[in-house]
């Protein structure tokens, strides 16, 4: 089995991927999308998105990432598929699921499951700029309002020659609203001949085994899920082995908060470090009651010095 770490925008940065695959259990990581739209983008767009570039397109541990593309032009994403290539990525990814509306409103992400025809015309573009060696993976909604299309855009993008395809198990209209549908993945599944990826509603192992009996889908991609429990994949990952392994309890997480503290504090200033402790420590709290608490301490703070200073005060329990 492969697993796969999601590439959410706003979240899913370099520090987030170093963080999250230096257990090793993740297969492949994403870059947050790059929009595409209009011309060649300079080589330190792709460097600003992709740090890893310069690793050889692997996290620190070792993970391979892949840059996603999102954009509506065949042409301008062929090109800049072909320097992301050159610059080292591992593989392409095209963003056909985005919901957001600023997105869709110029044309691209998850509007464009009403277009089967530039689907194709896209992925078929891409995959004939890049060498047959570099991988092409495509993520998909299962449509915008329903799922009519679903089948119609599964086959145009194994037809224009991807060689995977990532299916979140809802519409652009469901949003995020449970619950994800892995039996209509699977009916897609079994249309295609190249490798589907399960996402959506994966937060346990036994959550995995039904996605993986609905769907038919060995390979899965986690998103939040991870952010709440960052020892999720290596859960997962062991109950197929048959051998289970506990979630991460709040001394783990200590660690990891640790852990996260000395990569921002290297590579970010103090406001990087304060907005995204936040945002990590809401989506842990919906696991670990410390974590929320932990949270309620800074949520309303505004200085990031005096984040900073809360939390070290609280290091004990903290850090």
């Amino acid at each position: 089995m492969q697993i796969y770490l999601a590439p959410m925008e706003g979240v899913m940065d370099d520090v987030m991927r170093d963080l999250l695959t230096r257990r090793g259990n993740f297969d492949l990581c994403m870059t947050e999308f790059v929009r595409v739209s209009d011309g060649l983008l300079p080589n330190r767009v792709f460097r600003r998105y992709c740090p890893e570039l310069a690793l050889g397109g692997k996290t620190p541990n070792g993970t391979p990432v892949r840059i996603q593309l999102l954009g509506q032009d065949p042409e301008l994403l062929a090109e800049n598929a072909a320097r992301a290539i050159s610059l080292g990525s591992q593989g392409i990814d095209l963003n056909f699921g985005c919901p957001a509306k600023t997105v869709n409103k110029s044309r691209g992400g998850a509007i464009l499951l009403q277009s089967t025809a530039q689907i194709e015309r896209i992925v078929a573009s891409v995959r004939a700029a890049i060498p047959s060696s570099s991988q092409l993976s495509v993520k998909i909604r299962l449509g915008w309002e329903d799922c009519q299309l679903a089948e119609d855009n599964a086959l145009a993008i194994e037809g224009a020659g991807a060689n995977s395809l990532i299916i979140h198990g809802r519409t652009k209209a469901q949003g995020y609203l449970p619950p994800a549908d892995w039996r209509r993945i699977g009916k897609i599944r079994s249309h295609l001949k190249i490798p589907v990826i399960a996402n959506g509603d994966i937060w346990s192992p036994d959550d995995y085994r039904q996605c993986r009996d609905e769907s038919g889908c060995d390979d899965i991609m986690l998103g939040r899920g991870a952010l709440r429990m960052p020892n999720l994949a290596a859960q997962i990952k062991g109950a197929n082995r048959g051998v289970k392994i506990p979630p991460d309890d709040w001394e783990a997480i200590k660690i990891e908060l640790g852990y996260f503290y000395r990569l921002t504090m290297r590579s970010r200033n103090r406001a990087y470090f304060a907005n995204r402790t936040k945002q990590w420590l809401a989506q842990l709290g919906l696991h670990h009651p410390k974590a929320k608490e932990a949270f309620n301490r800074i949520r309303k703070l505004t200085s990031d010095q005096e984040i900073v200073r809360v939390l070290w005060q609280h290091s004990s329990d903290l850090i």
